[in-house]
């Protein structure tokens, strides 16, 4: 079983939207394809991320059907904030996501590891998002956004995950300042890495060599 974990540089860049696409993109070549949303905040009934994650699973893979969007999260909290600030009763333990996350593994041959928010989130006082990638032993996808502003911190984010030896890739959301990104970004895209991609044209390119 191989795992990749989605992650951003920040809050609502476009993971789920990525990832859905990943879930399309891997099943239309013959896997079997899961999904997994450790935390997610902000909830007042359903896990909405998850709720979404589940419904295009379970279309691509049978053994997801009988799951309940809960089934493939290890907490949800209300509060829409970091997980650490969302969990007032200090509940987290990060091994009962580790088991959730061997569990769903067993009913698929990749499973698709959605993070929330970027990767320093922090999901316990000493505990982030990024360690949790590391942990899970996972290739992580770095969504970045198009907007101004977005190159420092997509820069940021590769260091990071240099810095823990993390293997990556990356890609562009084109959401916000489409009509700008031409100018005010790909210039320096296209000069230091010319082989990036955005979500909406390269995700059959990156799971051909995946």
């Amino acid at each position: 079983m191989r795992s990749l974990f989605i992650t951003a540089t920040g809050t609502n860049i476009g993971k789920t939207h990525t990832t859905v696409q990943l879930i399309e993109a891997f099943a239309a070549r013959g896997l079997s394809v899961g999904a997994f949303k450790p935390i997610e905040t902000g909830v007042s009934a359903l896990p909405d991320d998850a709720s979404l994650l589940l419904k295009v699973c379970q279309k691509v893979n049978k053994n997801f059907l009988d799951l309940t969007p809960e089934d493939i999260t290890a907490y949800t909290f209300p509060l829409p904030a970091a997980p650490f600030c969302a969990d007032t009763k200090q509940e987290i333990v990060i091994e009962k996501i580790i088991e959730k996350y061997h569990e769903l593994s067993q009913l698929c041959d990749i499973l698709l590891v959605e993070g929330a928010g970027g990767l320093m989130v922090p999901v316990t006082k000493d505990f982030m998002m990024i360690d949790l990638a590391k942990k899970l032993g996972s290739k992580v996808l770095l969504v970045t956004p198009s907007r101004l502003g977005c190159i420092n911190d997509t820069l940021l984010s590769m260091e990071a995950l240099k810095s823990r030896d993390i293997e990556f890739d990356w890609c562009v959301n084109l959401f916000e300042d489409k009509g700008n990104f031409a100018e005010v970004t790909q210039p320096f895209y296209d000069a230091v890495f010319p082989e990036w991609w955005s979500a909406e044209e390269g995700i059959q390119r990156f799971i051909s060599t995946y």
